[in-house]
């Protein structure tokens, strides 16, 4: 009796150890799915739609895009859309990692689930349902859960080659047992073997790691779209950053102009942060703005359009080079500032010119001394005067400056590093980045920027923190860590453990029963999951990855 209460005692303890392996699996990738469920719940249960002079109360689901919203003081921004009235501290660190609030008003575009913490907002919706940038982070992280990946590709090769190492050790054990006349041990041994070298743990290995870390970064305003960028990031020793927009604000102020008026007749149909520039200080300063026509646009050249029947062409040094003007008198100090210098021509003819100072971001200058700190080389490009790119150089302490660069050499800027023997991330926001993001070994779109960037890039960043690229490299060393920490585990386990299930110790009165393979068994997948679930202690925002590389190094 007492002999089949130990079996059973054995069989109790197996069961049970399987059931844990399996609920702390299930229970990592349950928190995964919640916690990108739980970015759903965060647009509001209800939205308030103004109908006339009326305010209804709708469901969110009933939301049309044209539809005008109301959001009070504290409240949920229900689906995206533009403000048309009001200005709101707005909180949006579930969608870009950053704690504090960002000042939001009329013309400027709010995000679905976003909160209004201090004032009353109106919003006109202009994207409903799937469409919404919180629909699109799901759908990113989704997308790249189910990606493949290198790591993925070897623990399947693994496991394949563990069936045929468990089904020869098992034929192997067959012969030797029963060569010694011990048929009821050779049974025994062969099973022993065969489920001591279940490769569960193995298989578990990669999917669970890159299920924790790509729901972390989503938390942390970075968003992965392949699995094969968020594992080459961790070689990356040299990123190349676009200046405007990235390393500065890309919010440029005209501080000094000749010809303002014509310039923002001509610029007044442009999307370029310059063209919006012009016109703002132009409306500032209450000028009346002529219509124009026949606008056209020439990256890295200008813009060109008819104003009051004179052709008015605003552009950079390009510009000069193409029309063969000279510059205006005072371009000289204006370079020396650092300013940004356009001019204006009419008729081919050179009759002014106009300064921009772009502000740098003031995370700019720590990201640049943290990828320092992480062996990269810091690479700024720009289509911008090589002095004013020097300008920005210097203050950053940028490594490598690429100045009068046109959009279709950037790729080329980048294939020159990789020749160089260089693993390269680019991170930029505009169309005229996208081959470069295409080129580099990881590409990186600011979430600010255009769809064709965040079409080329393997990852996509919520904010525009350029520190977020820190925590990109420090995520994929972790992630990478853990992968090859959970492999070796899962792939060493079997193989010190299958030839003791063989009774190769039996010479010695070693052998290992049956019921404690299948614990070993169990236990390993144990120690996978609970190994991956250490992700969950790195704190991916843009300010706290940064510090910690900036006081470790």
């Amino acid at each position: 009796v007492d002999d089949q209460l130990e079996f059973w005692w054995e069989l109790a303890m197996l069961v049970v150890i399987m059931l844990l392996g399996h609920w702390i699996e299930m229970r990592s990738l349950e928190q995964t799915t919640s916690a990108l469920d739980s970015l759903a719940a965060l647009l509001p249960d209800e939205a308030e739609r103004v109908e006339g002079d009326q305010i209804v109360t709708v469901d969110p689901a009933d939301l049309q895009v044209g539809d005008v919203v109301v959001v009070r003081p504290g409240g949920s921004v229900p689906a995206d859309g533009e403000i048309v009235d009001g200005q709101a501290a707005m909180d949006e660190s579930m969608i870009t990692g950053e704690s504090h609030t960002v000042t939001r008003g009329e013309g400027e575009v709010v995000i679905a689930g976003t909160v209004a913490t201090d004032s009353g907002l109106r919003v006109q919706i202009n994207a409903i349902g799937d469409d919404t940038t919180l629909a699109g982070i799901n759908r990113l992280v989704a997308e790249a859960q189910g990606s493949s990946s290198r790591a993925q590709r070897i623990a399947d090769r693994a496991a394949a080659l563990l069936f045929w190492f468990a089904l020869g050790a098992a034929a192997i054990t067959a012969i030797v047992w029963f060569s010694i006349g011990e048929p009821d041990a050779a049974v025994v041994r062969i099973v022993t073997v065969l489920v001591i070298a279940c490769p569960h743990a193995l298989g578990l290995a990669i999917p669970l790691v890159v299920s924790i870390a790509t729901e972390r970064a989503a938390r942390g305003g970075v968003l992965i779209k392949d699995r094969l960028a968020l594992e080459s990031m961790r070689h990356v020793d040299a990123v190349f950053f676009d200046k405007t927009g990235t390393l500065t604000k890309g919010d440029p102020v005209v501080n000094e102009d000749t010809v303002l008026t014509l310039a923002a007749a001509a610029e007044a149909d442009s999307e370029h942060p310059l063209a919006k520039a012009i016109v703002g200080a132009a409306d500032q300063l209450g000028l009346s703005i002529p219509a124009a026509s026949g606008f056209s646009s020439s990256p890295a050249v200008g813009v060109t359009a008819m104003v009051d029947g004179h052709e008015i062409r605003v552009g950079g040094p390009h510009l000069l080079d193409e029309t063969q003007q000279p510059e205006v008198d005072q371009a000289d100090a204006w370079r020396a500032d650092g300013a940004i210098i356009l001019h204006v021509v009419r008729d081919g003819i050179v009759i002014g010119g106009l300064k921009l100072a772009d502000e740098i971001r003031p995370e700019s200058y720590d990201a640049v001394k943290a990828l320092h700190r992480l062996g990269a080389e810091v690479v700024m490009i720009t289509g911008d005067a090589e002095a004013v790119a020097n300008a920005v150089g210097r203050q950053l302490g940028i490594d490598r400056i690429f100045a009068g660069v046109r959009p279709e050499d950037k790729a080329a800027k980048v294939s020159q590093l990789q020749d160089e023997g260089k693993r390269v991330a680019m991170v930029g926001d505009g169309v005229n980045d996208a081959p470069a993001l295409a080129q580099a070994d990881v590409g990186i779109a600011i979430g600010a920027g255009t769809d064709v960037a965040i079409a080329s890039a393997g990852v996509i960043l919520a904010s525009s923190d350029p520190r977020s690229v820190i925590s990109v490299i420090e995520l994929s060393r972790a992630a990478y860590g853990k992968m090859k920490q959970n492999l070796w585990w899962a792939a060493g386990y079997n193989l010190l453990a299958v030839p003791l299930a063989a009774g190769v110790l039996a010479p010695i009165g070693f052998v290992l029963p049956m019921s404690v393979g299948a614990v070993l068994m169990s236990l390993s997948t144990i120690v996978v999951a609970l190994n991956a679930q250490l992700l969950r202690r790195i704190d991916l925002a843009p300010e706290a990855s940064t510090q910690a590389v900036l006081q470790n190094a």
